[in-house]
């Protein structure tokens, strides 16, 4: 089915963000399942104490955020481009739940953003020490995407000392070779001083989910028209022809001769005309 200009903006405006979105969820299903199954992590969630932790309680987030985000993906990609509108309709109310939970989550974070800090700060520093005594790689590539973020170097600051300096950055000045800030004091500062910045990003994703929302529901207007605009069918000889297999003729010969010297005269058949294709 034909689609105008602006159905064709928002079918390949979906594609963009469903294959953004799929690289995040990807990223966080993986890194969920990792740290969920590792042998250095694994036996933390066997432990019944530690089940109610900061630890278990984010990986067990970041599972169930990546899983969505893919469940979502694949209704987008589906719909948009096989241009089923049933499974963008689907995509659209995920997309609303999606968006009103991640600007609920950035104004209770702005809210507590004090006892967010905290709790963050102990995830981190549950991720260092299990660095520290497993030395897992994905582990270490999680502080080290931590550290560059946030430039900061473990839980000293001092690299000299610090046990992951190889993860920490790269000293901007003669001071920071010697002392750099903390990780779990730089997260916390983060919160309390930039608490605006963190709910601005949780609302700018809640606005960028609204504009898939949006381009979704315009799509799926758009294949409704040109599914229910009426479809016209060209009659021409040929399809006359086709309908209706007779034996070929080139015309209708009068066999009556009044004189015998006379050519045969020859009726060309009328144009047939263009005729709407009747609405079931």
């Amino acid at each position: 089915m034909a689609l105008d200009a602006c159905g064709l903006v928002c079918k390949y405006t979906l594609f963009i963000f469903n294959l953004i979105f799929a690289l995040v969820g990807f990223a966080f299903l993986g890194i969920g399942l990792w740290l969920r199954f590792s042998e250095s992590t694994r036996g933390i969630f066997q432990i019944e104490a530690l089940n109610s932790s900061v630890f278990v309680i984010a990986v067990t987030v970041l599972i169930a955020l990546g899983s969505v985000m893919l469940i979502v993906v694949a209704f987008g990609d589906y719909g948009a481009c096989n241009e089923k509108r049933c499974a963008l309709q689907v995509f659209s109310v995920l997309l609303t739940i999606l968006a009103v939970a991640v600007v609920a989550v950035g104004v209770v974070g702005y809210s507590n953003k004090t006892e967010v800090g905290l709790k963050i700060a102990e995830f981190y520093t549950s991720m260092y020490t299990l660095y520290v005594t497993s030395g897992d790689p994905v582990i270490g590539a999680t502080l080290t995407f931590i550290h560059k973020i946030l430039h900061c170097c473990g839980v000293t600051g001092i690299p000299l000392v610090e046990v992951v300096q190889h993860t920490c950055p790269a000293a901007k000045g003669l001071l920071e070779r010697f002392k750099m800030d903390s990780c779990p004091g730089t997260i916390i500062s983060v919160f309390d001083s930039r608490a605006t910045l963190v709910m601005g990003i949780f609302v700018g994703t809640g606005a960028l989910l609204l504009v898939a929302l949006i381009c979704s529901t315009t799509l799926s207007k758009k294949i409704r028209a040109s599914v229910s605009s009426p479809q016209y069918i060209v009659l021409t000889q040929s399809t006359s022809v086709l309908a209706n297999p007779q034996p070929p003729q080139h015309g209708f010969v009068s066999t009556s001769y009044p004189y015998p010297d006379q050519d045969p005269v020859v009726f060309t058949p009328l144009p047939v005309a263009n005729l709407p294709l009747a609405q079931s």
